[in-house]
């Protein structure tokens, strides 16, 4: 509820004007105040007969046709840039209106008109396309036959220390309210550490070959493989659907294309009974595929996302090597 007060300028000390105006003072809340001056008798009663309404429409507001929103009130600074205390925003059925940090929603999608008000509110834009980038960082490991490779594999990873890193630049289209057509390009950098550290993986004649070096003493075997990759998935944001900005669940999924750019076995081992590491690399690609196509899947929750992929191929060429499909878990950054 409003109080309306009838007094003179020259009554308020925090406004400077060299005459004498009256004025029409409006105060709301502890600290709310809006005055309205005039510097004329016959225009201040011209302001008695106008209602809040009509002072509205004189104001002429210029709507942004694209985003439907409309500035009510706005405060001028000295240094000429302004701050926005009330706006509205006209979504079809759906009406914000955003008076300071508090939130009044009136949404007439359904058969009633539900109203919710929230203080405290800080209003984020959610724009209707945006470009970012994000980092993976994750877990790798393979799969044979839908399970995991047991440890008297030779090729059996080891779960930590297998790093999947991934460097993506991403856009995102706003289909509609929540709903997102996520699509980019990214680096991804692929580290199967073996669990059997005494087997090296070699370059044989006609396919890959898992030796088991019993001559030295192995500290660290793996194989690694970089990829250039192009994914698409669709987004559900509930959050976003339900006005609850980012706190809420986030779903995606959708599929990738990779193209290997590089690829190698590493083995570090020590001399029996002597000292020293000593590093064996072969730069062949040891029978690696050169594409990859599988799916990517994310779960967000709050501001921490999941990710995880799979690898509808193989990793090694047909008959190359064991029939070995990668898969990742982690988080994107």
């Amino acid at each position: 509820m409003a109080i309306v007060q009838i007094g003179f300028a020259g009554a308020m000390p925090s406004l400077d004007h060299s005459v004498s105006s009256d004025s029409i003072v409006v105060e709301f809340g502890k600290s709310g105040r809006i005055v309205i001056i005039v510097d004329s008798k016959e225009d201040f009663e011209k302001l008695k007969l106008m209602n809040i309404n009509q002072i509205i429409r004189e104001l002429d507001l210029e709507e942004n046709e694209q985003s439907g929103e409309t500035t009510i009130v706005e405060i001028k600074k000295k240094d000429g840039s302004s701050k926005q205390v009330v706006k509205v925003t006209e979504d079809g059925a759906e009406t914000e209106v955003y008076i300071g940090g508090m939130r009044l929603l009136v949404d007439e999608t359904g058969e009633n008109t539900k109203v919710r008000f929230e203080p405290g509110v800080k209003k984020t834009r959610d724009p209707s396309f945006r470009t970012y980038f994000n980092l993976d960082l994750g877990v790798s490991n393979f799969l044979e036959d839908g399970t995991f490779p047991t440890s008297d594999k030779p090729y059996a990873v080891k779960g930590w220390g297998s790093w999947n890193v991934g460097l993506n630049w991403m856009a995102s289209q706003r289909i509609s309210k929540g709903f997102y057509w996520d699509f980019g390009l990214g680096f991804q950098f692929y580290n199967f550490k073996f669990e059997n550290r005494d087997f090296q993986a070699i370059r044989g004649d006609d396919m890959i070959d898992f030796v088991q070096r019993t001559d030295v003493d192995g500290f660290k075997s793996k194989i690694s493989a970089s990829y250039i990759t192009a994914m698409t998935m669709l987004e559900l944001d509930f959050g976003k659907m339900n006005d609850n900005g980012s706190r809420g669940v986030r779903l995606a999924a959708g599929p990738y294309i990779g193209y290997r750019l590089g690829g190698q076995s590493k083995f570090v081992y020590e001399e029996l009974g002597g000292s020293g590491r000593h590093k064996d690399k072969q730069e062949t690609g040891l029978y690696l595929e050169n594409f990859r196509y599988g799916v990517r899947g994310e779960l967000g929750i709050g501001r921490v996302k999941f990710f995880s992929t799979y690898d509808m191929n193989e990793l090694f060429q047909d008959g190359k090597g064991p029939a070995l499909n990668p898969i990742t878990f982690g988080v994107v950054f």
